[in-house]
């Protein structure tokens, strides 16, 4: 890079109060675009632009660097360049990692604006790493389906793109000009009240001067809506001996699903696709749920509702949802108040004591406290409990220590503990006899680890849950894939369960694998974990350090999920049939070494509708536990000439040797048909479903 991009680069940067130099960790917010990037009238514009076209409102001067070659992409074909395939286009790169809660923040406004800017704006994220695993394409593909992410994303695990724009804070923006400059930079929130007004203007006059290519980035492939599992990346669980009930926040799925604690499925509140809705459970939403902790009296469920910013309640008894603190909407300072006028931001865990229920305030970076001793009424207070909303890792008075995205509780009801990822820390407060912040593990922002030992010598990497058992404190050291313990009595650590690699094995100790598990709930001498990327629970004999991994049951106590589009179109070539009776056959072949489950719900919805003039002249569903193929339907064809068959379809089947989990595939089969007297009475569909080895690999591949 020039000496002159570099600059120019850098005066964006430190007008809004950005070190050039000393690198930052996440940034809160930022100010508006610098107003250095504002045009200048030009008697010399670039060569791409028309001559007659000097002066525009916000405008670059220097050229954005190009994406190298040799780094992996998300979500399209092949990889892009700045300078062919998004010449033309009004561009956002978003520098991010996955770990950042401050970069979750802004991809609500990304999406915002690409809805309203489908044909001048492409956002690009770009993937700069911040703890070791989050560099592997792997964890980055996994962020990218956990989150919903639909745009482009490039994998900067070596940080060219990084040290060519001067980036220095998760997240930041680069806005970049229809002719290939750069016209500002953004660090922080706030993306679309700064943003919006910015790109309407680019819009009209880039457009009006013929400069905006409005054809759409044809090289984005569909990413998946959902894991077509039972439980899709579960961020928490919570476990209830007493009643014989395991809560498990089913965080992919936006809903909470209730089971036994040996796996039998009770219940299931909210789902299917997210949104902030109270009522019924049938009729209840949620975000990307986390955290759960019970009332004394059992009959009351707390949602840390993270996607939402808010808390919520479950009345599991008269089956009702509500709003118990928050607004919706994240805040970037929260002020203590009546909660539901409240804001707050990215709650992630919360922990009941006696009448104080404490969350996890990891979107600012504080522990917050709500009184619950009016229960089944709402609280009159949310306060600060600790954390002045800076980020850091200082010890000492509650209020005046800084927290770095609390994320995971534990208590034994005089002592709270909490994990903070981002320092990857374990700490703890005193709740009767002082009110200091004390560290037991962690050192830093920018120190992590894998070891075990001394206090000194322990290293986590971003561990997001901790479980207190006995006088240990039981850790998902979540970046690294393992659990391990601190015995508080003596302050040494041991390695549990887990070899350090990502992946989905049950056995003893340092021979099993784990994914990202997240979340800790001890019941009956067993941890249940929430197993974040395997999409499973895990179970942790305490006495042995076996994991095993919880067999769902009773599948048809779980409603289908409710998605936007299938996993898979299928569309066969055009049958004749004849008019009157006509039998149709509908199989789905297995893969090998699977069946289909018998407690599993079988959906099937056939429509027919006219082709040429889309609307539907015939219509049936079907429901069954455990489907036999084929499946056959006798289907009443009419006179119209020209008519579409459509087969919507929902399926669960299982490994037939270890049904430890099933898949679950959303289908829809499409057959044009045309209607003669010469034609078929008989149509069959046929198609193979793909294993899980099968449907991992296409995810990956960003093919669906």
């Amino acid at each position: 890079m020039s000496g002159r991009i570099a600059a120019a680069v850098c005066l964006a940067t430190s007008a809004l109060a950005m070190s050039c130099s000393t690198p930052s960790t996440e940034a809160d917010n930022g100010a508006l675009l610098s107003s250095t990037t504002r045009s200048r009238p030009s008697t010399t514009p670039p060569d791409s632009a028309p001559n007659d076209v000097t002066e525009f409102t916000y405008k670059g001067e220097v050229a954005a660097p190009d994406v190298p070659n040799g780094l992996d992409w998300f979500n399209v074909a092949r990889p892009l360049s700045l300078v062919t395939d998004l010449r033309g286009k009004i561009v956002i790169l978003d520098f991010w990692t996955q770990g950042c809660v401050n970069c979750l923040h802004v991809i609500p406004d990304l999406h915002r604006l690409e809805e309203e800017f489908p044909d001048s704006l492409a956002v690009i994220g770009v993937h700069w790493a911040k703890f070791d695993h989050e560099r592997t394409s792997e964890a980055i593909g996994k962020a990218i389906q956990r989150l919903g992410i639909q745009h482009p994303v490039v994998n900067d695990d070596h940080e060219y793109l990084r040290r060519s724009y001067r980036v220095q804070a998760w997240p930041t923006l680069v806005l970049i000009d229809p002719l290939g400059r750069v016209v500002g930079v953004h660090a922080g929130e706030g993306v679309y009240p700064l943003f919006e007004p910015v790109i309407d203007q680019m819009t009209r006059e880039y457009g009006a001067a013929n400069l905006i290519d409005v054809r759409p980035l044809e090289l984005i492939a569909k990413n998946p809506d959902s894991i077509p599992t039972v439980l899709s990346f579960p961020g928490k669980v919570l476990a209830d001996p007493v009643g014989d009930r395991l809560f498990i926040a089913d965080s992919g799925h936006h809903r909470v699903v209730i089971t036994e604690l040996g796996g039998r499925i009770l219940d299931v509140v909210g789902g299917g696709s997210p949104g902030l809705a109270n009522g019924a459970w049938v009729d209840a939403r949620f975000n990307q749920p986390q955290g759960l902790a019970l009332s004394a009296n059992g009959r009351f469920l707390y949602v840390a509702d993270r996607g939402n910013h808010a808390i919520r309640v479950i009345d599991l008894l008269l089956r009702k949802v509500r709003t118990f603190a928050g607004t919706g909407q994240p805040v970037h300072r929260v002020i203590p108040g009546p909660p539901l006028s409240t804001s707050i931001a990215s709650p992630w865990d919360v922990e009941r004591i006696g009448n104080q229920l404490f969350i996890a305030g990891a979107g600012r970076h504080q522990l917050w406290i709500i009184d619950t001793s009016k229960e089944g009424r709402q609280a009159d207070w949310i306060d600060i409990f600790a954390g002045t909303g800076a980020e850091g890792i200082q010890d000492g008075p509650r209020l005046t220590a800084t927290l770095s995205q609390p994320s995971g509780l534990s208590t034994d009801g005089s002592t709270l503990w909490f994990t903070d990822p981002e320092a990857s820390a374990i700490r703890s407060v005193e709740l009767k006899d002082g009110d200091e912040i004390t560290t037991l593990v962690g050192t830093g922002l920018f120190s992590w680890g894998d070891s075990v030992g001394d206090v000194a010598s322990t290293e986590l990497q971003h561990a997001v849950g901790v479980e207190l058992v006995g006088d240990s404190l039981y850790i998902a050291d979540t970046y690294n894939h393992r659990i391990k313990a601190l015995h508080l009595s003596t302050g040494n650590s041991v390695l549990v369960a887990g070899n350090g690699s990502p992946g989905l094995k049950d056995g003893y100790g340092q021979n099993a694998q784990l994914a990202e598990p997240s979340g800790l709930s001890l019941a009956n001498d067993v941890l249940f974990i929430a197993d974040t990327n395997n999409h499973r629970i895990r179970i942790l004999n305490i006495k042995t350090s076996e994991i095993t991994t919880l067999e769902l049951s009773n599948l048809q106590a779980a409603p289908l999920i409710t998605r936007e589009a299938a996993d898979e179109t299928v569309t066969f070539a055009q049958q004749v049939v004849s008019p009157g009776t006509v039998k149709l056959s509908v199989e789905l072949l297995l893969p090998a070494g699977y069946e289909f489950n018998d407690e599993g719900t079988f959906a099937l919805d056939l429509t027919i509708e006219n082709a040429r003039k889309s609307h539907v002249v015939g219509r049936s569903s079907y429901r069954a536990q455990g489907p036999q193929m084929p499946q056959e339907f006798n289907l009443f064809i009419g006179d119209e000439k020209q008519l579409k068959i459509e087969v919507d379809v929902t399926v669960f089947y299982c490994p037939a040797q270890n049904a430890t989990f099933c898949l679950l595939r959303h289908l829809l089969l499409e057959l044009p048909i045309e209607v003669g007297d010469a034609g078929t009475q008989k149509v069959t569909l046929t198609h193979p479903l793909p294993s899980a080895e099968e449907i991992d690999r296409s995810i990956e591949s960003g093919s669906g």
